[in-house]
């Protein structure tokens, strides 16, 4: 990997941590968790789905980069790199919320989620919202 490379995909998990960071506090009322009176815990648990945010995007920014040979991929094909990480993103959060929700109950939604199917709304929105905020902002510094 070149400097230039990693000068990207540096850039693109700073920008992940920003976005999926914010999206992650708007949507936290919406999980029972924010009823937790243990504030640390909470923050906790806060910390750790933005970290697993920024390791998704960042896995997905890296594949995408593979499938098109290009670390640059969002400037001249963000569309099609945008469609297979929004694919991934929502395919792998379809089956993470439903393990974690309805299997292992490490989680549960508060009666204020709309859910589509019994998935949450919220999360499936991050993975189609903040993709496309993270590639229009990446063309837009270009």
């Amino acid at each position: 990997m070149t400097s230039d490379a990693l000068k990207r995909l540096l850039r693109w998990a700073a920008l992940a941590f920003v976005l999926h960071g914010l999206w992650e506090a708007a949507q936290l009322p919406l999980y029972t968790l924010w009823e937790d009176t243990d504030r640390r815990r909470v923050l906790a648990y806060l910390l750790h789905c933005i970290a697993g945010d920024v390791l998704i995007a960042t896995t997905l920014f890296l594949l995408v980069a593979a499938m098109f040979r290009d670390f640059d991929w969002p400037v001249p094909g963000p569309w099609r790199g945008g469609l297979v990480m929004i694919t991934a993103g929502l395919a792998y959060t379809v089956f993470s919320e439903w393990y974690n929700v309805y299997q292992a109950h490490a989680w549960s939604y508060a009666a204020s989620m709309p859910l589509v199917a019994g998935i949450g709304l919220a999360p499936l929105m991050q993975w189609i919202v903040v993709p496309i905020l993270m590639i229009a902002l990446i063309r837009r510094r270009q």
